[in-house]
């Protein structure tokens, strides 16, 4: 039996009591014991006390110069202190709750103290008391985070144990060739490493063998799988006559960007192919997915097919019909909207003419995914904002064609990083150049106490004939949050101006109807001002609004401000960001800084992840991030791109699923449930 499956039990000493608190920790077996990694170190590294400031953590080695004195209170709580000689200095040490240590103290005897130092009092209070000089060689102590009666002095004697009993029998995953490139430990000797390292040059070594390993697992499965589906699962190799697509994108209103060309093709050329499609499209906020998705689904039309469009909420569905409709219906395509507001003999009508095939696209939100709607032969399936719906809902729509392409599009720009981890069984697709004309939204940051130069400049836009965006983050009074709500802004506003302009107030609490209805009033220029919630962040498009303030801007992350700032700045007038905010923390300093420097997605998404960490990126567990144990995509990205670059080398190598050398990652593939029994070569 492989010992990385065999029970926790079999290390000597672990009795039912450990095991449980192992239980407790998700560790089960020698393996997971093994792949328990300390959080942080402790390092006995003694300093000389004129060197350590006030309240640090400090580790002294000194002979004990007076006879310990004990006093009890508070129920059998003590306190114990003695003078200590450490060099040239005689300093007090203090420990708490340990009374047996003060027949065990001897003057003269050496001992190794670390804890806080009190600086005015020349004080230790101890944490740890050790008999004895520290070693010449020091090891870097390891600390784990523990359940239960485990403690961590405990988990380093079963780290210990463990390593001594099964350390040899540690079987190797890399082939030579790998830890020959890289130059990497074995694992054997990463392990031991990791949990007690001799150096931080061993930490470091050990943690780059360890970490690219995760890494090349990972990415061998993602690889694995889009092999996989290009050779396992058929496709519609869709078949349509070159000249007509051609002839659709000529007569475009506007000629395509480089990227956009680009983007066209790769989509072009997976729906041609017998394999199905499976690509995320990223452009930045106006950077014209709409477009090359009415392509996709032009192309999709001539083939034969039907093609469907499911978005995150009702104004986004109907925008994109509104702007999918100027474009298909000239040339003959039916476009129809299926929201929850559809209803009745409305709704009746749709479903049949979906089925009988009289209907070419339907864009809707997640009523598309409904029991009852049947596609005549569905070609093409967009989810725009993908990481808003779950992996269910985008799978029952998948499964209402048989193998139709899917096409991922997302404005909220994600970084490479999460793009190869996240979404590392699919294609991506980059739009990362902006169509011609559109100028650089200018963003400026200003305190609370310049306000009132915010409205004069609302008002001086305004007047030209513009519109302006107040954005605010919650809706109602919170005793938690100071934060300014858009009732009492919208209420501000309406006293400032006195009736001057109309200004319009959209929030989460209004329905579909009302807020539709808000929209179209601010779309015909029928509202001067709107004050809204972030409900305006995603799809709407009004080219004359020219200014957007963000209030509290603080509390939005750089990704979501981002987005905000994309609703302006769609018409030919130059557009302005004014971020109001009065950060206290040095991160949300930071952000505002970053947004005033640059209008470009990806670097501000890069940056995003950087201040916030993968998991809080996209808000969700459930948006398919994979949590690794020791690699962390941010910090170690190079890692991970070299790991990802030899795993596409791997998968399609004949020495891969052949040679030997390479049976432990194979038999990884195997357990992990890739492969389910297809031979990939």
């Amino acid at each position: 039996m492989n010992i990385w499956q065999q029970p926790v039990t079999e290390i000597k000493g672990i009795g039912e009591e450990t095991s449980e608190s192992f239980r407790e920790m998700g560790i089960e077996t020698i393996g997971d014991l093994l792949t328990y990694f300390p959080f942080r170190y402790e390092d006995y590294e003694v300093r000389d006390l004129a060197d350590v400031k006030h309240e640090e953590k400090v580790t002294v080695e000194g002979k004990v110069h007076s006879e310990p004195s004990l006093t009890y209170y508070a129920r059998q709580k003590s306190r114990l202190t003695f003078r200590l000689l450490v060099d040239r200095y005689l300093i007090t040490v203090t420990c708490f709750n340990r009374p047996y240590l003060k027949t065990k103290l001897a003057i003269n005897e050496t001992v190794t103290v670390t804890g806080k130092w009190d600086q005015h009092r020349q004080t230790i209070t101890a944490m740890e008391i050790k008999f004895g000089a520290l070693p010449e060689k020091r090891e870097l102590e390891p600390v784990y985070s523990t359940r239960g009666a485990l403690t961590v002095k405990g988990m380093r004697r079963f780290m210990k144990l463990a390593l001594a009993q099964f350390g040899a029998s540690i079987e190797e995953t890399l082939p030579p060739s790998l830890l020959q490139a890289y130059r990497l430990w074995t694992k054997k000797e990463a392990l031991a490493a990791i949990h007690f390292p001799s150096s931080h040059e061993a930490l470091k070594q050990a943690r780059r063998r360890l970490v690219y390993e995760e890494f090349l697992l990972f990415q061998l499965k993602m690889h694995a799988l889009r092999k996989i589906q290009r050779e396992h699962s058929k496709g519609i190799a869709h078949d349509f006559p070159q000249e007509k697509w051609q002839q659709f994108i000529e007569q475009l209103p506007f000629p395509l960007t480089g990227a956009q060309q680009r983007v066209v093709g790769e989509i072009i050329n997976d729906m041609r192919a017998p394999y199905r499609m499976n690509r995320l499209l990223q452009g930045d906020v106006g950077s014209g997915k709409t477009v090359v998705a009415a392509i996709a689904l032009y192309a999709t039309v001539l083939s034969g097919y039907q093609g469907a469009l499911m978005v995150p909420t009702e104004i986004l569905a109907e925008q994109h019909a509104h702007s999918l409709r100027q474009l298909l219906e000239p040339v003959g395509v039916s476009v129809e909207l299926l929201t929850s507001s559809v209803k009745g003999k409305r709704r009746k009508e749709l479903l049949e003419k979906l089925m009988a095939g009289q209907l070419d696209i339907v864009i809707g939100t997640h009523a598309l995914i409904q029991e009852d709607v049947n596609f005549h032969r569905l070609g093409l399936v967009i989810t725009d904002e993908q990481h808003r719906f779950g992996v269910e809902q985008r799978r029952v729509l998948r499964e209402k064609g048989e193998s139709p392409d899917v096409l991922f599009m997302t404005a909220t720009p994600i970084p490479r990083t999460l793009a190869i981890t996240a979404f590392g069984e699919m294609d991506v697709s980059v739009i990362d150049e902006m169509p011609a004309g559109r100028k650089k939204v200018e963003t400026y940051w200003v305190k609370h106490n310049m306000l009132e130069r915010v409205l004069q400049f609302i008002d001086k836009e305004v007047q030209k004939g513009r519109q302006a965006y107040v954005i605010c983050p919650l809706i109602e009074e919170s005793e938690k949050l100071d934060v300014q709500n858009a009732i009492d802004v919208h209420s501000m506003l309406v006293h400032h101006y006195r009736g001057k302009y109309r200004i319009g107030l959209m929030h989460g609490r209004l329905s579909a109807e009302e807020k539709e209805e808000v929209m179209k009033a601010f779309s015909r220029n029928d509202v001067h001002i709107l004050v809204s919630t972030t409900v305006v962040e995603v799809g709407v498009n009004v080219p004359n609004a020219t200014v957007m303030v963000i209030y509290d801007a603080e509390r939005f992350g750089l990704a979501q401000l981002h987005q905000l700032r994309g609703r302006v700045g769609r018409g030919s007038e130059q557009s302005y960001c004014i971020l109001v905010a009065d950060p206290k923390s040095e991160t949300g300093k930071e952000r505002m800084r970053i947004m005033t420097e640059t209008n470009d997605g990806f670097l501000l998404s890069e940056k995003d992840l950087e201040l916030r960490g993968p998991g809080d990126f996209f808000g969700t567990k459930q948006s398919g991030m994979p949590e690794f144990k020791l690699g962390d995509v941010v910090h170690d990205y190079r890692i991970l791109e070299v790991a990802r670059n030899d795993a596409a080398k791997l998968i399609h190598s004949r020495a891969f699923w052949h040679e030997e050398a390479y049976r432990p990652l194979r038999a990884y593939l195997e357990q992990s449930g890739v492969l389910n029994g297809e031979k990939l070569d």
